[in-house]
């Protein structure tokens, strides 16, 4: 116990000395200077470190116990060394890739539970704006199937006026040691996915959360038709064919997607038509077209700043 509660006090006096401001260094500085508050400063969580996105002041402030943290972070030591040894193995066995017209990359595949729980499904209700519900399931056909129930009704609380979606996305796809990373698709031209739908129109999700706020809720949208009936089919969507939305809205000034900063995929179920619904997904992947030339299939005008994009 005496000895347990020493290596507490030692640890953490060791990580108050180097958390106080004058040990971080600001981002931006060109040269060593002391100032009372830094310009940015990185704030630690775990015992792996991992970037807070909001900052300190979204966060409770509860007490911390470094000595349970140190545990699990050694619990969980294993599995980001094995993810490590993959991403050196990666790395100088396969780079640089190399794509001919005509290939493909499988990305996600949905045949057992493992490869569902990569993936996050969510509903209005579980937000309390609504009353819809859904799940992402295995089936008999050792498929994915997103399904559930759209209800357009809308909480009586005075403030939602809308209601009514079903939303599936993938984790953020991270390298080990909790590093952030991005989906880079620069070699690739289309979205491609293997369906079997019920009609329905759905909306797909590119989102490229940048490091700013006003960055965090950028998506790419498009819509993915499904045919009803038994047959499955391929969807071939093109990048340049994504249009630029944030928090709902479509934006005025459109840009191309940054092939390269795609951070989660994602499929949403919505509209003004209540009712079950479900789409079984087989696989989910990009493509390359050599014949594929577009970078943007929409038109833009050159306005003045103060007018749109501001």
């Amino acid at each position: 116990m005496f000895l347990e509660k020493l290596f507490l006090h030692s640890f953490t006096s060791t990580f108050n000395l180097f958390s106080h401001q004058q040990f971080i260094k600001p981002l931006f500085w060109g040269y060593v200077k002391k100032i009372s508050t830094p310009l940015f400063t990185v704030p630690i969580r775990a015992s792996f470190w991992e970037r807070d996105i909001k900052g300190p002041r979204y966060r409770n402030q509860t007490k911390r116990n470094y000595l349970d943290e140190m545990k699990y972070g050694i619990k969980q030591l294993k599995s980001e060394v094995q993810l490590w040894k993959e991403e050196m193995s990666e790395k100088f066995q396969y780079d640089p890739k190399f794509y001919l017209p005509g290939d493909s990359e499988i990305v996600w595949t949905f045949d057992t539970k493992e490869k569902l729980n990569k993936w996050v499904c969510t509903s209005d209700s579980d937000n309390k704006d609504g009353f819809s519900h859904c799940e992402f399931t295995l089936n008999n056909n050792k498929k994915g199937l997103f399904s559930g129930y759209l209800d357009c009704r809308t909480p009586k609380d005075g403030q939602i006026k809308e209601s009514g979606y079903c939303n599936i996305r993938c984790h953020r796809a991270r390298k080990s040691f909790k590093r952030d990373s991005f989906f880079d698709w620069q070699m690739f031209t289309h979205l491609v996915l293997r369906i079997r739908g019920d009609g329905r129109s759905y909306m797909l999700n590119l989102t490229t959360t940048g490091y700013f706020d006003v960055m965090w809720h950028d998506i790419y949208n498009y819509i993915l038709f499904t045919r009803g009936g038994p047959y499955w089919q391929v969807a071939k969507i093109p990048f340049s064919k994504f249009f630029l939305s944030s928090k709902g809205r479509i934006q005025d000034k459109q840009t191309p997607i940054p092939l390269d900063r795609i951070t989660h995929v994602g499929i949403t179920c919505g509209g003004k038509t209540p009712g079950p619904f479900q789409l079984e997904i087989d696989y989910i992947g990009v493509y390359f077209d050599g014949n594929h030339s577009e970078e943007f299939a929409y038109e833009m005008y050159n306005v003045p700043n103060f007018i749109v994009g501001v």
